[in-house]
């Protein structure tokens, strides 16, 4: 009975502890342990109910409670992330201060909110950055330039556009810092971004991400085309884009001497005449300008001649052309596809394989040209084969559930609610059968009370068959007036008196049983009642 009353009791405990549970649910997951431990100080001060899952990351607390602890925790700016921000000022007196403090103070709010805006982004599961800021220097020869180094613990893999994207937000959010100064590391130790490369390892990066860029959008393109003619999963694609990573810088210069323009024009003109003179005396006369000969004498006939000079100065056309090649350029494309053949059932569904038409690889291979940009003065190459797949697609026919079956689809959720109710129920069955079934069983059956004199229950009795057997008798029946009763075709009167005996022996045999019951049920009252018995039987005596 004390095994019973304890198993009872633990039973109906564990039934009254989970129903006046309140529904648990997430407060904040992968919490970092400083701002687990704040928010825990702040649940125990406000006496509200929490649990702590995964090393103390995960945090429940009650479901209706969630949307309030979740302002209050905002308005005291928990969880901060593992860091802090720009509300470090908001704490500090600014006039005992030194510059050195403040310095320090911007640093690490600078880097609490890089750490907070990085960790906003969608696979980036926690985030720590570091910055070096050199100290201003006198000449800006002997300055140093900043740099940056960032720590993430991802919850998938990062491409390199979000890679980029990263570094070019800390160089934007740092003064003087390019991305080329900034590391990445992974929580495994794999670098993710080189900043003690320089400029010319990064333009190198930079040609690798475009090629790889270039390749997976042409992938992408070709097979969508081609998935829409063989079906999804049924075309394998592969390109190989080769650049030119090279910088060609050339100049020229071209001259049309067809297409002159005259720029300038000088003429000249000269007229000189010469005459020689008759030979006469000298004197002062005809020394002097213009004096002619004496007495009237002519001289020879005069020499006249005439200088004309013309200079033209033209302008010929003249082109010149510089052009930069840059590193990076398509250089030769090749594609190759591979598409699976056509699978058909048999009528005694068997899977048949079909190879493709080589019209319909031929259109293929068109599509995929026009897709690519294809070149052949570039030296591009195409090449569609149709070959078997290793994996033959399964094919499954998709049915419209109806409405039982909508009814019948449960969630996680309420699969682990009915076990719940299940083993609940399962456990009250075992004790209504195992415990309370026989209790019951066991009131009722030393419950009867005597009738006629307490020699028979009063629902009647067993009566004693000729044969060694007993019957029940009739509800209120009386075992002397069967007795009494005629006689049967094959009974004695000796039978009856002798199932009548066993009768009334059965009935004192259960009066002495329910008695020692009684006697060990209440053992003080009993004694007390024998001690009665014996004290008094001298006085009657």
């Amino acid at each position: 009975m004390l095994m019973v009353t304890a198993v009872l009791l633990g039973f109906f405990g564990y039934v009254i502890f989970r129903f006046s549970q309140p529904d648990m649910g997430v407060l904040y997951t992968d919490l970092s342990l400083q701002d687990a431990s704040q928010v825990v100080k702040e649940l125990e001060t406000r006496n509200i109910k929490y649990q702590t899952r995964g090393d103390g990351q995960t945090i429940l607390i009650p479901r209706n409670d969630i949307p309030r602890v979740r302002m209050e925790m905002a308005s005291k700016g928990l969880p901060s992330g593992g860091g802090v921000g720009y509300e470090i000022f908001d704490k500090g007196d600014a006039f005992s201060s030194t510059s050195f403090v403040q310095n320090i103070n911007h640093l690490r709010a600078l880097e609490g909110e890089l750490t907070r805006t990085i960790r906003a982004l969608g696979r980036v599961q926690n985030a720590r950055v570091h910055l070096v800021m050199p100290e201003r220097k006198l000449f800006e020869r002997d300055r140093e330039p900043p740099r940056a180094s960032i720590v993430l613990k991802l919850r998938g893999e990062l491409d390199a556009g979000q890679i980029r994207a990263i570094r070019h937000l800390v160089a934007s959010a740092v003064e003087g810092l390019k991305p080329e100064r900034v590391s990445i590391v992974d929580e495994g130790g794999r670098l993710l971004a080189d900043g003690a490369q320089g400029e010319g390892g990064a333009a190198g990066a930079g040609s690798e991400e475009r090629q790889t860029g270039m390749e997976r959008r042409l992938k992408s393109q070709v097979e969508e085309i081609v998935a829409s003619v063989v079906g999804n999963g049924r075309a394998r694609v592969q390109v190989n884009a080769q650049l030119e990573m090279n910088r060609v810088e050339s100049r020229s210069e071209t001259f049309d001497p067809e297409s002159r323009v005259a720029r300038s024009t000088q003429s000249r003109t000269e007229t000189a005449v010469t005459s020689e003179p008759r030979e006469q005396g000298v004197s002062v006369g005809n020394e002097l300008p213009g004096a002619q000969g004496q007495g009237g004498q002519g001289g020879s006939p005069r020499d006249t001649s005439n200088k004309n000079e013309e200079i033209t100065n033209f302008e010929i056309s003249r082109t010149t052309r510089t052009e930069v090649l840059e590193g990076g350029r398509l250089r030769r494309l090749s594609v190759a596809v591979l598409v699976d053949g056509i699978y058909a059932r048999t009528a005694a569904g068997e899977t048949s394989y079909q190879p493709r038409p080589q019209e319909e690889l031929d259109r293929i291979g068109a599509l995929v040209r026009t897709a690519i940009g294809f070149d052949r003065e570039r030296g591009d190459q195409v090449e569609v084969v149709n070959l078997r797949f290793a994996d033959a697609p399964q094919t499954v026919e998709l049915k419209e559930q109806g409405l039982m079956q909508q009814l019948l689809t449960f969630t996680k959720e309420d699969v682990l609610r009915a076990i719940e109710l299940g083993v609940i129920l399962l456990l009250t069955l075992i004790v209504l059968l195992t415990v309370v079934r026989p209790l019951l069983k066991q009131v009722f059956a030393a419950d009867v009370p005597a009738k006629g004199g307490g020699d028979q229950p009063p629902g009647g009795g067993m009566q004693a068959l000729p044969g060694g057997g007993m019957q029940t008798l009739p509800p209120g029946s009386d075992p002397q007036q069967m007795l009494s009763g005629p006689l049967g075709p094959n009974e004695s009167p000796s039978e009856r008196m002798l199932a009548l005996a066993q009768i009334k022996g059965q009935i004192k045999a259960q009066s002495v049983e329910k008695i020692g019951s009684m006697v060990q049920q209440n053992p003080a009252d009993s004694v007390a009642v024998i001690r009665t018995w014996v004290h008094d039987q001298p006085a009657s005596a």
